[in-house]
C-alpha cells in the first residue's frame, strides 16, 4: 500500500465506535462512521472470527481481526477444519497459531475443530445442523457476543466457507445464538474488485455496508506477514494475491 495520501491514519477502521455498542448490546444495527482517535474505541466485548481453513484468518479476516484487537474487542479464531486436503494438517495448524500471534492473537484464543464429517474439501458442503452445534458450543462456552465470518457467495466460492455461513445463518434465524450476539459477514466481491487492492477503498466507501475495515500501510504489512507464515501454502498464486486482493487491505461486512 503506498505512502502518502493512501495511508489511512486511523489504527483499524471505520465503524469501531458502533462496533463497541454492538459487542456491548447497546445498538441494533451498525452504521458506519470514522473512528478518527486511536484511544477512542475501547470496550470489554468479546468477538468471534469462524473460519473453515489454516490461512483464511489471514487471507481474508486479517482487517476485522486487527480492527477488532484495536478497539478492545478480544477477536479469537475459532477453524473448522485442520487444512488436511493434502495431508498437511498437523502442519498447518502450526501456521495458523504462528499467523493468529503476528496478528496478536494469543493462542489460547485459537480452536481448531479437526472433525471428521468436516473435511477440506472444495466439493464438499458441510453438514449445517454438525457444523451449527459445534460453533454454537463454542460461542457459549467462549461468551460470544459477536460472530464474524463469511457471506453467501464464500468470498472464493469455496464450499467449505458457503457452509460456514450456512450454519450462522441458521442459528441466527432460529434464534439459537445467545442473547445480544450479533453476526457480520464479510463481503464477497467480483473479481475485478477482489484483486485491486487499496483502490477498492475508494468503491467501498461509497457503497451501503455495516462495517468497513482498512487497514495503514504499516498494518497491511503486518497482514502480509501473518499470511506468509502458512508456508505450505504460498504456492505463484498466492503470493500473487499477497500482492492485489483487498482483503488484505480493507474488510466490508454486513449484518445478518
Amino acid at each position: 500500500m503506498a505512502a502518502g495520501p493512501w495511508c489511512w491514519g486511523t489504527p483499524a477502521a471505520l465503524a469501531l465506535p458502533v462496533l463497541l455498542l454492538l459487542l456491548l448490546g447497546g445498538a441494533r444495527r451498525l452504521r458506519r462512521g470514522r473512528a478518527g482517535a486511536r484511544g477512542g474505541a475501547r470496550g470489554g466485548g468479546r468477538a468471534l472470527v469462524l473460519t473453515a481453513h489454516p490461512d483464511d484468518e489471514a487471507m481474508f479476516f486479517a482487517p476485522a481481526l486487527l480492527g477488532l484487537r484495536s478497539a478492545g474487542a478480544a477477536p479469537a479464531v475459532l477453524c473448522c477444519s485442520a487444512g488436511n486436503y493434502y495431508n498437511q494438517g498437523e502442519i498447518r495448524k502450526k501456521e495458523l497459531e504462528q499467523s493468529c500471534c503476528v496478528l496478536g492473537i494469543p493462542a489460547s484464543d485459537v480452536t481448531v475443530i479437526d472433525h471428521r464429517d468436516l473435511p477440506d474439501d472444495p466439493a464438499v458442503e458441510w453438514d449445517t445442523q454438525l457444523l451449527a452445534t459445534l460453533v454454537l458450543e463454542h460461542i457459549e462456552a467462549k461468551n460470544i457476543n459477536l460472530v464474524v465470518t463469511f457471506d453467501a457467495g464464500g468470498v472464493s466460492g469455496h464450499a467449505n466457507h458457503i457452509s460456514l455461513y450456512n450454519a450462522v445463518r441458521y442459528l441466527h434465524s432460529e434464534g439459537k445464538l445467545p442473547e445480544g450476539c450479533r453476526v457480520l459477514v464479510l463481503e464477497s466481491v467480483n473479481l475485478c474488485r477482489k484483486y485491486i487492492s487499496f483502490l477498492d477503498v475508494f468503491i467501498s466507501c461509497l457503497l451501503p455496508g455495516d462495517a468497513l475495515f482498512i487497514l495503514t500501510e504499516e498494518e497491511t504489512e503486518q497482514a502480509k506477514r501473518a499470511m506468509r507464515c502458512h508456508r505450505s501454502q504460498l504456492l505463484w498464486f498466492r503470493r500473487l494475491y499477497l500482492r492485489f486482493s483487498r482483503y488484505l487491505v480493507l474488510n466490508s461486512l454486513r449484518l445478518l
